[in-house]
């Protein structure tokens, strides 16, 4: 194994956005650093499988809108 070609590895603490922390091991920063979330990853929807929105606008849409009307009937 080649010597020193892995990131520092080291504890910090993490700052939630309601002001609570931990601590957990990363490569983040220097040893002691602090992150501090700017997403609560608790109630944002990305993590908790929240309100997904369908786009109106996606490829098969646009298609659809584009050629509705070429002649060609969908059944």
């Amino acid at each position: 194994m080649k010597k020193d070609i892995h990131p520092d590895y080291h504890t910090i603490t993490v700052e939630m956005t309601d002001g609570s922390t931990f601590e957990t091991r990363s490569t983040y920063g220097k040893e002691g650093d602090t992150l501090k979330l700017d997403i609560d990853v608790k109630t944002h929807p990305a993590w908790t499988g929240g309100a997904q929105h369908m786009r109106d606008d996606g490829r098969v849409a646009k298609f659809n809108k584009r050629f509705a009307n070429f002649g060609i009937k969908s059944s």
